[in-house]
């Protein structure tokens, strides 16, 4: 029997699709977006129609969305993937040119009555495009120039895109998430090590050239920074918001001043409560034991993942999986660190949790990816 009709003869057909779910990843994931909306009712006062309701039904349309994904068979999103990646970079690039400009960047685009974020896309289709790649290329050629030079021109191309928007929180994660497919696809630990060295050095650019015509950044970027490194130099001002998250992480304590009790949040002294800043909403109310459960999900999720793709005997939906996850603990990593003042405030929501549209639904699709490779595994 060939390897393909192995696949085809393995693969579960009909009804049979959903036995083979893994209900405890859409279990987790229903968790998490639960939480999302208690704590969107709670900063809204107690309003539904706010953000909690319209929250739930995005979630709705994306929970269909990820279970017809999910049926679809894995090796037809394989063979779609360079499509989608080059459908995000097309994306992008008319958000240069066109784009709808909010909160001073320029982001999104208006498709109909949909207000669509590619930068989103651009995460997922990239995780899909790599997995592809190192699917289809030789394991003995994985670490050769040539074949590490191509990789890295895939997470260039929309990562200098995404930063002309600019959208510097996001740049950050697609270089991250490209960087852990190529780690996980087995390439050399010296490119690794070239690049870390070439990042400090970047990282001394950025601060010498600040005021020069030649600066990195734009001024609000390294404002952000400043605000990071000494928040109380402004305390009214650029640090307002981080020391408010603190106040509102710290007041809580153990167990919390009780649902929609938060007087940080109620009083409206936290800033974009709805979106970046809901983790302290939820650490205020429900102090460290909500915050810690929260934590928890998250890791099960995490976890479901990688356990998923550690069966997996298929190399294409193993990487994607796992890039998948890698990009979700990103996701939480940064907006937790961004919040506790570890990292500078760069714009990136918690996701299931914050207030959003794009970040939502392709978040959705792309747990349905995850499904997908799970269903559609080798048996």
């Amino acid at each position: 029997m060939s390897f393909l009709e192995y696949r085809v003869k393995s693969a579960p057909t009909g009804l049979a699709k959903v036995l083979h779910l893994n209900w405890a990843l859409v279990l987790l994931v229903t968790a998490v977006a639960s939480v999302g909306w208690l704590m969107l009712y709670s900063v809204a006062g107690g309003d539904l129609d706010t953000w909690a309701g319209p929250q739930m039904k995005r979630f709705a349309l994306g929970f269909v969305m990820m279970l017809v994904i999910a049926f679809v068979p894995i090796w037809f999103w394989r063979n779609v993937s360079g499509l989608a990646y080059l459908m995000s970079l097309v994306l992008l690039l008319v958000v240069e040119f066109f784009g709808h400009v909010g909160m001073g960047a320029q982001r999104w685009i208006a498709i109909g009555p949909l207000v669509l974020q590619p930068s989103e896309l651009a995460k997922v289709t990239l995780v899909m495009m790599l997995a592809t790649y190192y699917d289809w290329l030789d394991p003995r050629k994985v670490s050769r120039p040539l074949w590490v030079l191509i990789p890295v021109v895939m997470i260039v191309l929309p990562t200098a895109l995404v930063i002309m928007q600019p959208n510097l929180g996001t740049s950050l994660l697609l270089l991250m998430v490209g960087a852990t497919v190529m780690f996980l696809a087995g390439v050399s630990l010296w490119y690794f090590a070239v690049v870390a060295a070439l990042g400090v050095g970047a990282v001394v650019s950025v601060f010498t050239l600040r005021g020069t015509p030649w600066q990195f950044l734009h001024d609000y970027q390294y404002r952000r920074i400043d605000t990071f490194l000494d928040p109380t130099a402004d305390p009214l001002g650029a640090g307002y918001n981080i020391i408010q998250a603190k106040i509102a992480l710290g007041s809580g304590g153990w167990t919390g001043k009780g649902f929609m009790q938060g007087t940080q949040s109620r009083l409206n002294f936290l800033p974009e409560k709805h979106t970046d800043f809901i983790f302290t909403t939820l650490a205020e109310e429900f102090g460290f034991v909500g915050a810690f459960s929260l934590l928890a999900l998250y890791a099960l999720l995490i976890a479901f993942c990688v356990a998923s793709a550690l069966q997996n005997r298929d190399r294409f939906s193993s990487l994607l999986i796992l890039g998948i996850a890698a990009n979700f603990f990103y996701y939480i990593a940064v907006n937790l660190s961004m919040v506790m003042g570890m990292a500078p405030v760069v714009g990136v929501p918690l996701p299931l949790v914050s207030y959003g549209g794009s970040a939502l639904l392709v978040l959705m699709a792309a747990f349905g990816l995850v499904q997908s490779a799970h269903v559609h595994r080798l048996r």
